[in-house]
């Protein structure tokens, strides 16, 4: 039997757990609980991974902004490669639909740190030349990037190490239960962790984790998203100018594209509720996003290099679940980071460390109170 007694047990190692436990760690002892062999596997490893400001419910607008400088302050902790790599993002309304939509999410955001701005159609397509037609209307994100999610999650995960926590693979919770004031946590594999509290960052499997537990869940829908890689017949387009191409999104939400070496990654920006397990790609969205994209672009593209899809929870409001649900004390969620799990994961995971350790929030974090908390579902 391997045995392990510590502060707390942090249940799931994507971003989401290995994040949060890094930040946990400098404080207190952790040990990481991962189902998979492999780390990581599912979401996080299968994310388009990009940085938008604006991006996403308001909560996390604010977590993405106050993420930006903590992605610098990261690659200096962690040792790790610039995180970031710039990539604006030209968001499109290609129709009357698409327009209304930008619109509002322009009055939505006008105000906020990194919000896009309105860009005149004709420049839209001065600066991504593969539009098929100059669009209804047009709006520009600067701030955007690529983010480097590989560089990012080993980064947090040598971190924890360092810091003194402890990386249990293969380690799927088949038993949680209350032991006096604190918890027992079995695996599959026969791990055995007795801690003081429980953080369940399972993502699609939060809920599932808080039933073991004997907590109400906290109202999780897992939604799969569709991406394919498809090799561009002549990649001079993906540099117009000699500028990286930006990512182009349709502001109605029907599709996107984003330029990854010589090929585009495409989506039909899918929103499928699925059960938690090993998200498949449905041949249909793939022609639907591979449809789209031809309608609006000039890109040509004509096959597929591979194809995948990913799990993207949110609760029923869209903003994250941090801390405890009322009557349960010592179980804690970090979930429902929908789309924005690694983007916003650095203010994320700092101010869910507060929340846990009952420490004040952080200054850069900018959200009123309650707004992410547990208790908002009780």
């Amino acid at each position: 039997m391997d045995e392990h007694v510590t502060d707390l047990v942090v249940v799931g190692g994507g971003i989401a757990g290995v994040s949060v436990a890094y930040e946990l760690a400098a404080h207190t002892g952790v040990v990481l609980l991962e189902a998979e062999a492999d780390m990581p596997v599912h979401s996080t490893a299968r994310s388009a991974a990009t940085y938008i400001p604006g991006h996403g419910a308001g909560p996390f607008r604010a977590l993405i902004d106050a993420s930006g400088p903590r992605f610098a302050r990261l690659e200096r902790e962690l040792g790790t490669p610039p995180l970031l790599s710039p990539r604006p993002v030209l968001h499109i309304g290609v129709d009357d639909e698409g327009a209304a939509g930008l619109a509002a999410m322009l009055a939505e955001q006008r105000g906020e740190p990194g919000a896009p701005v309105a860009l005149d159609p004709a420049e839209a397509q001065r600066r991504a030349p593969v539009l098929r037609r100059t669009p209804h209307a047009a709006a520009w994100t600067a701030g955007a990037a690529d983010v480097d999610a590989t560089a990012l999650h080993d980064g947090y995960r040598r971190g924890l190490r360092a810091r003194g926590g402890t990386v249990l693979r293969g380690a799927r919770v088949a038993e949680l239960v209350r032991d006096g004031a604190g918890w027992v946590v079995r695996t599959a594999a026969g791990h055995v962790v007795r801690a003081g509290a429980v953080v369940d960052a399972a993502g699609a499997w939060a809920d599932e984790v808080a039933a073991l537990a004997g907590v109400p869940g906290a109202g999780l829908t897992p939604y799969r998203r569709t991406i394919a890689a498809c090799p561009v017949p002549d990649p001079s387009v993906l540099t117009p100018a000699g500028a990286p191409l930006p990512l182009i999104a349709d502001a109605a939400e029907r599709w996107y594209l984003k330029p990854e070496a010589d090929t585009v990654l495409v989506s039909p920006a899918d929103e499928t509720p699925q059960a938690p397990g090993d998200a498949r790609p449905d041949e249909l969205d793939v022609a639907l996003a591979l449809d789209r994209v031809g309608e609006a672009t000039t890109l040509g593209l004509r096959s597929v290099r591979t194809a995948w899809a990913g799990l993207r929870t949110f609760a029923a409001d869209r903003a994250p679940v941090l801390g405890e649900r009322a009557g349960h004390p010592g179980f804690h969620f970090v979930a429902g980071q929908g789309g924005s799990g690694i983007e916003s994961a650095p203010a994320l995971a700092a101010l869910a460390a507060s929340v846990i350790l009952g420490r004040p929030a952080p200054d850069d974090v900018a959200l009123a109170p309650g707004v992410c908390s547990a208790t908002r579902l009780d």
